[in-house]
């Protein structure tokens, strides 16, 4: 049974119209249907293609050497003063190696990336010789602080990747790494300085990380320990 939206009346089951107001009679199913027949919007959802890290690879790359190669142009005929142009190359390059392998070479070995970045930094840190008035920074602390920070990452990834591996280890490799990077920093600074080699900041850092290292090994010994934090901490 139905009746008109206008007045009232009831309608008979094959009406067109009402028979009062001659109002016409639409059935709801058949209004969607035109409504969606008139609609501006698709009535499938499209898909835009995927881009692949191939494309993203190469496109990446042509930016890097347009700002490479515009930058080497213009201190070479225009602002030629000074080899300002190698600072940015060198940025090129290091940006190129830390994102080209992580965009295309995606199955390569972790070591194998950790230690191309830092062979790229160093090199990168020499260029800036270039700009300064000499390499005695670079051979005595620059690279030296480069291989320092390539071992202990190195070092670090090992222990992930081959150690047991949960919140708590991470967090004891990543606490050992730390005081082992900042007491390599304090005694290759005090080297390149000339003065007497002792360990004064660092020391501090290594004694904090010692105190949260054995509050950690405590933890992971005792079961009931660590259970208690893990849901306390939801981890």
């Amino acid at each position: 049974m139905s009746y008109c939206v206008n007045c009232g009346v009831e309608l008979d089951a094959s009406a067109g119209s009402c028979p009062l107001c001659n109002t016409p009679v639409i059935n709801p199913a058949e209004l969607e249907k035109m409504m969606k027949a008139n609609s501006p919007f698709p009535g499938r959802k499209g898909e835009v293609e995927r881009v692949k890290r191939k494309d993203l690879g190469v496109l990446f790359s042509v930016v890097m050497l347009s700002i490479a190669l515009t930058c080497g142009i213009l201190n070479l005929l225009v602002f030629n003063g000074a080899p300002w142009s190698l600072a940015v190359i060198g940025v090129c390059a290091v940006l190129w190696v830390l994102m080209i392998p992580a965009v295309i070479f995606t199955r390569q070995s972790v070591y194998l990336y950790t230690f191309l970045d830092g062979t790229v930094i160093a090199a990168y840190l020499y260029l800036l010789t270039f700009l300064t008035s000499g390499d005695a920074w670079f051979l005595g602390l620059g690279l030296p602080i480069m291989v320092l920070l390539v071992v202990v990452l190195e070092l670090f990834i090992l222990c992930v990747r081959r150690l047991p591996r949960s919140f708590l280890t991470v967090s004891l490799y990543l606490c050992t790494a730390a005081g082992l990077l900042c007491m390599g920093l304090e005694i290759l600074i005090d080297r390149y300085c000339g003065g007497h080699i002792a360990l004064s900041w660092s020391a501090v850092v290594l004694t904090v990380c010692a105190v949260f290292n054995v509050s950690i090994i405590t933890l992971l010994s005792k079961r009931r320990l660590r259970n208690a934090v893990r849901r306390r901490l939801h981890f």
